[in-house]
């Protein structure tokens, strides 16, 4: 018996959605241990300067390495924090480093 059009795509359907890639994210919790390690704060005008004093108002994170998205796009994945939280693009942590360019 041969496999039908709606057959395949059924389950082309079911692949697509059991695939890692299309994992849903969320932003970081700025209280999770990882956040608080690397004194991640949504707005980089809220980093605490005494305690990072390296942080610069013009570091944030669309301009930094580790921001995996577009530097115009609001949120985006970051090599710090894996495949499952976003990070803020005016967000800032301790692992700031210049992007390329």
């Amino acid at each position: 018996m041969q496999p039908t059009r709606r057959i395949f795509m059924l389950q082309a359907t079911m692949a697509a959605l059991a695939s890692p890639a299309i994992a849903q994210t969320s932003p970081v919790d700025e209280t999770s241990e990882t956040a608080v390690a690397l004194g991640y704060k949504h707005d980089t005008t809220k980093v605490d300067t005494a305690k990072f004093p390296k942080h610069q108002p013009s570091q944030h994170c669309a301009n930094c390495q580790f921001w995996q998205a577009k530097p115009t796009d609001a949120w985006s994945n970051c090599a710090m924090f894996g495949r499952k939280a976003q990070v803020a693009k005016n967000g800032w942590c301790n692992a700031w480093v210049k992007a390329p360019g």
